[in-house]
């Protein structure tokens, strides 16, 4: 599991869809094994954050690291070769209406290298029923509520046992149970090694006594190794 670091990162941001504009200053290390929670106020660059983890946005400058790689080096189909590690939701990942949750899983795109996909059917089956969607591999996305279609979002994310996990939005959508099933399977995988790192509104981070990196502004506010 390759440490992720961002080193002198500068980005300037604007996004009409979530009506918010700013510009990031950051440097951080999220250490293998870290259950990480960013939070922040609505434009603080959360989500911007997590863009430039999973690799959907390039900083403007500064170098993101992953393990001893410095992605910048690299072109953008050897970025994503790297990222390869991650199960990735952003905040504005959608699942297909009109496709099964086993399509859904099985063509998310960042797993287009993948081929002969049926054989990966167990393996999307036992997600489903670890996030609380069993034997539903057959059933359209279309017909899924809010909160399912966030636990599907996290199936898809943790089918292929990714090192780490890099979740955005998932705690917003959600209804209370919801939340805390995931919440409570995130810990379980974290305490079997894999990297976490959950953006959110909500103050989770304390209640579980992780790591809290809150955002004000596009800057760090505060980095509290133990919420």
């Amino acid at each position: 599991m390759p440490v992720i670091r961002l080193e002198h990162i500068g980005k300037i941001y604007k996004n009409s869809k979530r009506g918010v504009s700013g510009t990031l200053e950051l440097d951080l290390t999220i250490r293998q094994g870290e259950f990480v929670f960013v939070t922040g106020e609505r434009g603080c660059g959360k989500s911007t954050l997590m863009e430039l983890v999973a690799g959907e946005q390039e900083p403007d400058r500064g170098s993101i690291w992953l393990g001893g790689a410095d992605l910048g080096r690299f072109s953008r189909r050897a970025c994503a070769e790297l990222r390869r590690c991650m199960g990735i939701v952003l905040a504005d990942s959608e699942l297909k209406r009109t496709e099964t949750l086993f399509k859904n899983l099985a063509s998310e795109k960042y797993l287009e290298y993948l081929r002969d996909s049926i054989f990966n059917r167990p393996k999307i089956e036992k997600a489903l029923s670890l996030v609380g969607l069993p034997g539903k591999a057959d059933r359209r996305a279309s017909e899924l509520t809010a909160s399912e279609a966030c636990r599907a979002l996290l199936a898809r994310a943790i089918w292929r046992s990714p090192s780490i996990l890099v979740l955005d939005g998932l705690t917003e959508r959600a209804d209370d149970d919801t939340v805390w099933d995931m919440l409570h399977l995130l810990t379980a995988l974290n305490d079997r090694g894999t990297t976490v790192i959950l953006a959110t509104d909500g103050s989770y981070g304390d209640m579980l006594c992780k790591r809290v990196i809150t955002l004000s502004e596009g800057k760090v506010a505060s980095d509290i190794h133990r919420g």
